[in-house]
């Protein structure tokens, strides 16, 4: 893939380049499970620029995700919130570009849970708007399932409050 002028586009880069760093991990990690543990602490989220008077402290998050994975990867993941608590909600990608360049996990992979990245990544950034998450990996397309989904838990429930974050 490759814009008009053949130059490879920052979301491919990052792509190919995320491979490459899962497959050194898997070099220097025997377990899945300490590969796993290496790609959540990765937080690549430095600054948050956000500015949401108009919506309650939660819609700012499930905004701030979907904000994130367009900027960052070029989708937009549908929330699912079907948590009566309101405490939990999912992610929901029909197409994830991390994996646009592998076909299957290694029979000796079988574990690895490939994209982990983003967990720590959205609870990353959940952490810098003051919110405690847990974030999982519920359906993975590379483990066979339909779609990709990612579960988010707050610790605590949120305050309905307005929000203004500035660098």
């Amino acid at each position: 893939h490759s814009n008009a002028c053949g130059r490879t586009s920052s979301r491919e880069l990052f792509v190919l380049t995320y491979g490459a760093l899962v497959a050194q991990l898997c070099k220097e990690y025997e377990k899945d499970e300490d590969v796993n543990a290496c790609l959540d602490r990765m937080v690549l989220l430095s600054k948050v620029h956000l500015w949401f008077a108009r919506n309650t402290f939660t819609q700012q998050s499930f905004i701030l995700l979907q904000v994130a994975f367009k900027m960052y990867l070029g989708v937009t993941p549908s929330v699912s919130c079907n948590s009566v608590t309101g405490n939990e909600f999912s992610l929901i990608l029909d197409k994830n570009p991390l994996v646009d360049f592998v076909e299957e996990l290694p029979a000796e992979r079988a574990s690895l849970c490939y994209c982990n990245l983003l967990c720590g990544v959205i609870r990353g950034a959940l952490e810098m708007v003051h919110l405690a998450a847990e974030v999982s990996f519920l359906q993975d397309r590379l483990k066979g399932d339909a779609v990709t989904e990612i579960g988010i838990t707050f610790l605590r429930k949120p305050e309905d409050r307005r929000l203004v974050i500035t660098t």
